[in-house]
């Protein structure tokens, strides 16, 4: 019997050999600002490692073009990103210095194509298992444990990132503090103001399409600005009413961050709201009348239970969406890892702006993944795809 090509698989394999090949996999810099010295994996790795390295990412990439066994081809990919995470940190100490303190070593763009090459071999694999909600967030759990051993084992402390993180530790917790409290306490003022004006909108059909309009024009408007507009307003507040500066309320910063993020976050949760209440089946609300329910009774015991898949799916939405929207809020001092990365650019210091645009992604991959499992568990057997 003929071995099968896979079609994915043969397009993953492609890149990461031509990452291999042609992409370098770190870069040395004699400081954090000059120019870097591109490294391929031969160069960046003692030469018995990155040999082993090569053919492990070849051998993972060769098994990739033929169907086989689901969970082969998943432990494979994992063991392949594995190696990564842990060869490009014995890269970062093969290639600086020692006693070098200024010397840094990142990740280069073969580095970032292969990993994103064998993750992505990694989630067709967990597609194609089809995993229960619970078993994808244990996987999630599972992947963020591996990712803090590997940090807690000082595996990583070559890498400039890491660097860069050592002589900012106290202020990256502060801002990571700071980026949830935005994202999350913008969701939830969402979510009290937007689910009762979208049961409003379902009951009182008249003001649907002017709230929705207003709320889709809000939504249009870019979010620099929407942050300019807000600070007019706000410091106007601030300096005319009362206690308004001591609570915080004031022209830039977390206020005019947090406003913004509000109201980017009504729309989704009052047209989902909307959405899944008008979805609810008709036979549904008519049983219910018909055994003496009253209009609260069925919202609260059969609408919203019903309607309950569709308003989670505007909220991750909006939380997705949040936990990347408050990164811009550093522009007008209103904190969060927003400040690293714009701190980065200014100083042309790439790994700054990693060390605030990783954890944005992250954050965002992982309240995604979560939201998506939380979904389909509250999704009625009957509504789900096969």
């Amino acid at each position: 019997m003929t071995a099968r090509f896979d079609k994915l698989g043969l397009i993953v394999a492609l890149w990461i050999a031509c990452s291999i090949a042609l992409s370098p996999f770190a870069t040395f810099r004699a400081n954090r600002i000059v120019q870097g010295e591109p490294r391929s994996i031969l160069e960046a790795l003692p030469q018995p490692l990155g040999y082993a390295l090569v053919v492990l990412l070849v051998a993972v990439a060769a098994m990739a073009l033929f169907r086989t066994p689901i969970p082969i081809r998943l432990a494979a990919s994992l063991a392949a990103l594995l190696a990564l995470s842990v060869f490009i940190g014995l890269a970062a100490t093969h290639l600086t210095p020692p006693d070098n303190s200024y010397a840094r070593v990142s990740p280069a763009s073969g580095f970032w194509q292969l990993s994103f090459a064998f993750a992505l071999l990694t989630a067709d694999s967990v597609t194609r298992l089809r995993p229960s909600p619970p078993l994808r967030v244990a996987v999630l759990l599972a992947v963020a444990v591996a990712i803090g051993g590997i940090l807690v084992s000082g595996s990583w402390n070559g890498l400039s990132v890491l660097k860069e993180y050592a002589s900012r530790a106290e202020t990256f917790w502060n801002e990571a503090a700071t980026h949830l409290t935005l994202a999350l306490g913008s969701l939830l003022a969402a979510v009290l103001v937007g689910l009762p004006l979208g049961v409003l909108c379902h009951r009182v059909e008249s003001l649907r399409p002017g709230v929705l309009n207003v709320l889709n024009i809000i939504q249009t408007i870019p979010s620099i600005a929407l942050f300019g507009l807000l600070i007019a307003p706000l410091g106007w507040i601030a300096l005319t009413i009362p206690g308004a500066s001591a609570i915080g309320i004031r022209g830039i910063g977390a206020a005019p961050a947090f406003l913004a993020l509000f109201l980017y976050s009504l729309l989704p949760v009052v047209s989902n709201t909307v959405l899944g209440l008008r979805n609810v089946p008709r036979d549904a609300n008519e049983a219910a009348r018909g055994i003496g329910m009253t209009d609260t009774q069925r919202l609260f015991t059969i609408e919203f239970p019903l309607a309950l898949p569709v308003i989670l799916t505007g909220i991750r939405i909006v939380l997705v969406q949040n936990i990347g929207l408050a990164t811009i809020a550093a522009l007008i001092g209103g904190g969060g890892f927003g400040v690293f990365v714009f701190q980065g650019i200014g100083q042309t210091a790439m790994d700054l702006v990693l060390l605030g645009a990783v954890p944005t992604v992250a954050l965002a991959f992982a309240a995604a993944v979560v939201f998506d499992a939380i979904i389909e568990m509250t999704t009625p057997a009957r509504g789900r795809t096969a």
